[in-house]
């Protein structure tokens, strides 16, 4: 079995802990139910035997042990409990020494905060949650942090974005380890909408917009219902009830945005998901209303650095 140990800490973030747990935990359930042997050993490590977690809840915890045993996954959790837990030179100097035992070694969250003060991501890329990013990068300048991702893979060094990321980062080194269908399966055991790859923004563009200027909610939401329909400025602002110049000035200022720029990040997502989700390129494309594939490639180009046939081949 991979013995995998989840570091927490006082007032670490509880899903970071629990959710890849839990995505390990199933995938020995899964395997069980194929006649397969149980591939994990999961457990939460702590300096003590009782770990308070920053949502009040006590976890019964292993005590460190010895740095030198075999790991297959050291896996450090994240949480506001991390600055404190960046000041325990001995915690630090036990990650530093586990992660020379482990296999791989990987962070939930902020968690890359005690990978980065125990010097592990020096020279490497690295994803950390998007609310800590700048103070990150300002205290450890030699780590190159990536502020979209929802996981970096560096070497045998894996990091995540926040809290729920965790569980997006445990299913890739469930895939990794046991395959893509076994994952999938545990995936749609834990109703998890989809199984994400980790080069995906830490936030969507319908999340991104929604934190704008809530007069155009509704608009956001008959765009992503209507990708196929004519999204042209005079059609949005009638949708809006607005004059064109009228409509064109307020939504700029509203969300940072332009109306064409806006509809061109909503329909690449709803690409790329078609694309995940197994349809070809000229399905999505039509779909997703591009008056052409050379434009989809285009937009997918300048969104992800790869053509949608490249990023169907690998994530489809």
């Amino acid at each position: 079995m991979r013995r995998i140990e989840i570091l927490a800490f006082e007032n670490a973030q509880l899903l970071d802990i629990t959710g890849p747990l839990q995505v390990f935990t199933s995938a020995n359930e899964t395997a069980s139910n194929n006649g397969l042997p149980q591939p994990y050993e999961a457990v939460a490590v702590a300096a003590g035997t009782q770990t308070k977690t920053s949502a009040g809840l006590v976890l019964l915890t292993e005590p460190l042990g010895d740095t030198s045993g075999s790991l297959d996954t050291l896996l450090i959790a994240g949480g506001w409990g991390v600055n404190k837990a960046c000041e325990d030179m001995e915690l630090v100097e036990w990650i530093r020494r586990r992660s020379a035992s482990a296999r791989r070694t990987a962070s939930v969250c902020s968690g890359a905060f005690l990978l980065a003060e125990a010097k592990l991501l020096d020279g490497r890329r690295a994803a950390t949650h998007w609310n800590r990013i700048e103070e990150f990068s300002k205290r450890f300048p030699r780590v190159r942090l990536e502020p979209d991702p929802i996981f970096v893979q560096d070497g045998q060094i894996w990091s995540s974005a926040g809290v729920t990321a965790g569980i997006d980062l445990a299913l890739a080194l469930v895939e990794a380890d046991l395959g893509r269908k076994l994952a999938l399966s545990v995936a749609r055991e834990l109703v998890v909408f989809l199984k994400r790859p980790g080069g995906q923004a830490q936030f969507s563009s319908a999340l991104r917009l929604q934190q704008s200027d809530e007069r155009f909610d509704r608009l956001h939401a008959w765009i992503m219902d209507n990708l196929r329909a004519d999204l042209s400025l005079p059609a949005l602002a009638e949708q809006a009830n607005m004059s064109a110049r009228s409509f064109s000035r307020h939504y700029v200022k509203g969300t940072g945005r332009t109306p064409a720029r806006a509809v061109e990040e909503i329909r690449i997502e709803a690409a790329r998901r078609l694309l995940e989700e197994g349809l070809t390129v000229h399905q999505a494309r039509t779909r997703c209303g591009f008056a052409s594939e050379e434009t989809m490639r285009r937009n997918f180009m300048r969104k992800f650095g790869t053509t949608p046939q490249a990023f169907r081949d690998h994530f489809g």
